[in-house]
């Protein structure tokens, strides 16, 4: 089997979620892979010095590196990394994570061509990105769904006397938290009995902010801090809606895990949620930063038990096509 340099973000503190380095890294791993990794080093600086020397100690011994590909600092991580590859002849396929990819290939053009013109193929989790990517002359590039193993979420029957919200992510501003709490402030008056838990890792201060206004509120809202993949799919059994509140988003693994779940979902409709979520059909897709229409989604999946049933079912069907068997042939294809 070949060799891979897998290059991103392998972090392990407290500001980070798991991405995709950790799932499909492991997962090509059990696959027969020989798999290398960078990088695990928090500070930026000193993590783009140990990506650029893990390339330099692998680059004649790997078949090929990926790359995952953000649109915001780490974009530039993806610029060196890249350039490095071609000056050593070594193959590369960008692994395209960030949202707003779309806006840097507007604002960047020259750098992304870069990047993208000269790698083996780039791969999108999302037909959004790969359809952006394409309106601006990248016609190689692969779509291939974010995964997970199907076996591992099971759907539990639920309660839907009252709102019981589940949000799962970073705690950062792109994700708009704060309209989290909006929401639940104003189902309190609805429906005294409701609860929301959030999930996740503070990563640019957002959380002290989130703090302050659940105090300000007096709200009880449940925040977990960062939890396990495991422990996160344990907590969801104790709720009945996934919330999805982003400004900007691709295709995110905590959505898709959530419709996995049986956990119907109301999300902001941007990026890439519109191709996951056919909206009404495998969830339901509102205005981004509009708490009424939040509310008044969450409402009716609470009142219409046809509806919610019919997207429940609909969802977890979708999402068991993203099971690895089916997407460890597309990447064992391009690889």
């Amino acid at each position: 089997m070949k060799s891979i340099l897998y290059i991103g973000n392998k972090l392990q503190n407290k500001t980070s979620n798991i991405s995709s380095i950790h799932i499909l890294g492991d997962l090509l791993s059990g696959e027969g892979y020989t798999m290398y990794y960078a990088s695990t080093v928090s500070n930026k600086v000193l993590r783009l010095l140990d990506m650029i020397l893990a390339l330099l100690r692998r680059v004649r011994k790997v078949d090929v590196v990926i790359i995952d590909t953000y649109s915001t600092h780490n974009f530039y991580f993806a610029l060196i990394i890249s350039q490095l590859c071609r000056l050593f002849r070594r193959d590369y396929i960008p692994s395209l994570n960030g949202g707003n990819l779309p806006a840097r290939l507007k604002k960047h053009p020259k750098m992304c061509g870069l990047i993208f013109n000269h790698a083996k193929c780039s791969v999108s989790p999302s037909l959004y990105l790969k359809n952006s990517f394409k309106n601006y002359g990248y016609d190689n590039v692969k779509y291939i769904p974010n995964t997970l193993k199907i076996e591992n979420y099971q759907v539990y029957p639920k309660s839907y006397e009252a709102p019981k919200l589940l949000w799962v992510r970073s705690f950062s501003k792109i994700y708009n938290p704060k309209l989290a709490i909006h929401v639940f402030a104003k189902l309190k008056t609805l429906y005294p009995e409701a609860e929301l838990c959030m999930v996740g890792p503070d990563s640019d201060g957002t959380l002290k902010q989130i703090e302050d206004l659940v105090k300000s509120l007096k709200l009880n809202v449940k925040l977990t801090g960062k939890l396990s993949k495991t422990e996160w799919i344990r907590l969801s059994k104790a709720y009945n809606i996934f919330i999805n509140t982003t400004n900007f988003d691709n295709t995110p693994v905590s959505v898709i895990e959530a419709m996995a779940l049986g956990l119907p979902v109301v999300s902001t409709n941007v990026g890439g949620m519109p191709f996951l979520i056919s909206n009404d059909d495998a969830g339901i897709l509102v205005q981004p930063n509009n708490q009424d229409e939040m509310i008044e989604a969450i409402v009716q999946l609470l009142n219409d038990k046809a509806k919610r049933e019919k997207i429940i079912k609909n969802a977890r069907a979708q999402v068991e096509q993203f099971d690895w068997e089916n997407v460890k042939k597309l990447w064992i294809k391009i690889l």
